[in-house]
Formats: structure tokens, C-alpha cells, sequence
């Protein structure tokens, strides 16, 4: 299986697709000068904006690279060859999930060490109202990270019973925006602002809330940028909550992948 990481890896440096995302990562460079045009609050903007961006680059990872790295290999028919060694193809879907998920932490941690850079910058030029909780910020880009790694699991999910990519793409990126949702939605449905509900629409909202993923308990950027305290608790049961849920999702995928028929 360490083979079929390595491999994926490798794969994914040499990626186009990979290329074009990461020069977007060049934006990092732009940032204490956007920043500098708030009249105030420049520390803080900063650090909105490199925690934004890192959001939105880890999120076109996990799904153009998620979504069409097995898919790609069916469709140029890789998977044959590789199917043909003494590896069984529970292990090559694993290998391939390891593939990615270790490349967006990888990503992460290059992404989070430009942020911090970027903020120190900004906090020197421009010292903050308040102090810089550099350790949440940092578990904020973990966490992060931990929520496209879900989202990874959720395109190989996809992968598994597509016979194109639109399926992974497009059905992960309706994943990750109702999954964002999610808690608000229970919130207010259980709230008494909603007591005009239908009590069969409570239930699909309640059904929802526990099927879907919960992308928003992995949002901690409100913390990070005004330096809230984080219960150690609550990010416990987050993780317990991602290693569950990914373990689930590829033990589904690694089932249904195993009884595919290869054309």
C-alpha cells in the first residue's frame, strides 16, 4: 500500500491540474498588501484572508484531485495493471485515498507556514488590539484540513460507483455546501422560530443532519482570528467524529469497490 501512496503522490506533483491550484497559492504574496488598505484591524484581515484562501485551495484539491484520481485510472485503464500484482483492490483504494489525503496535509502545512509568516508580517507592521493566539490559529489549519480530508473520502465514495467524473465532482461539491449547512439548519428547525414545520419536514432535516457530514464542527476560524478559547472537549469529539466518519465512508467505498465490474 505504501507503494500505491508513493505513486499517487508522485502523480499529483506532476498534475496540471495540481500545477494551476498551487500557483494560486501565489496570492499569499498579495495579502499584507491588501490587508494594508483597512484603515484598521490589518492583523486581523490578514489572517481572515490567509485562512480563507487556504479554505479555498484545500477544497479545489479534495475535489478535482479526490474525485478524479480513480476515476482516471479506470478510464485509462492503469487499474488493470495494477489489479494484476498480488494487491488487492481494498488495499489500492486505500493506497490511493492515502495518496491524497497525505498530500492535502502536506499542502496544509505549507500553506499554514506561509499564513503564519504572512500574519507575523502584518501583527509587526501593524500590532493587533488583541494578542495572536499563534496555537489556535494553528489547530485552526489542522482542523481545516481535516474537513477536505472528509471531503477526499466522500470523492473516492463517488468514485467507486461512477463510470465518469461528473458523479465525483459534482456530487462532492453538493456534499461539501450541504454539509456546511447542516447545523444551522437543525438549529433553526429545532428552535422555536420554526414551530410552523411540518413534522415530516423536521424529519428530513433531523435525517439529513446525521447523514451528511458535519463540515461546519471543523470551522474554527472565528477563533483563531479573535483569539477564542478552544474547548479541548469539543475538538476531541471532532476528531473522533472525522476518524469515524472517514473509517465509515472507506469501508463503504472499499465494498463497493471490490464488487465493480472493470470494462
Amino acid at each position: 500500500m505504501m507503494t500505491i501512496i508513493g505513486i499517487t503522490l508522485k502523480g499529483i506533483f506532476r498534475d496540471r491540474v495540481f500545477q494551476g491550484i498551487m500557483v494560486s497559492a501565489c496570492s499569499f504574496l498579495f495579502i499584507p498588501a491588501i490587508a494594508s488598505l483597512s484603515m484598521r484591524q490589518v492583523t486581523e484581515l490578514s489572517m481572515t484572508l490567509s485562512l480563507s484562501l487556504i479554505s479555498f485551495i484545500m477544497l479545489l484539491l479534495a475535489v478535482f484531485l479526490g474525485g478524479t484520481s480513480l476515476w482516471r485510472d479506470i478510464e485509462r485503464r492503469y487499474t488493470y495493471s495494477v489489479l494484476g500484482l498480488p494487491l488487492s483492490r481494498q488495499m489500492y483504494l486505500l493506497g490511493r485515498f492515502g495518496g491524497n489525503a497525505l498530500f492535502v496535509l502536506l499542502a496544509a502545512v505549507v500553506m499554514g507556514l506561509a499564513t503564519f509568516a504572512v500574519v507575523a508580517y502584518a501583527s509587526t507592521t501593524y500590532p493587533p488590539q488583541r494578542p495572536i493566539v499563534w496555537s489556535t490559529m494553528g489547530l485552526c489549519i489542522l482542523f481545516d484540513a481535516l474537513k477536505y480530508v472528509l471531503l477526499v473520502a466522500v470523492a473516492f465514495l463517488f468514485s467507486t460507483v461512477s463510470t465518469s467524473f461528473f458523479l465525483p465532482v459534482f456530487g462532492t461539491i453538493a456534499t461539501f455546501l450541504a454539509g456546511g449547512v447542516t447545523q444551522q439548519v437543525y438549529e433553526y428547525v429545532n428552535s422555536p422560530a420554526s414551530k410552523n414545520l411540518s413534522p415530516v419536514l423536521r424529519k428530513v432535516a433531523a435525517a439529513l443532519y446525521y447523514v451528511l457530514p458535519n463540515f461546519g464542527a471543523f470551522d474554527l476560524k472565528v477563533n483563531a482570528i479573535y483569539g477564542l478559547p478552544l474547548p479541548p472537549q469539543g475538538l476531541m469529539l471532532t476528531f473522533c467524529y472525522f476518524v469515524v466518519y472517514v473509517g465509515f465512508l472507506l469501508a463503504v467505498s472499499a465494498a463497493l469497490f471490490s464488487r465493480r465490474e472493470m470494462r
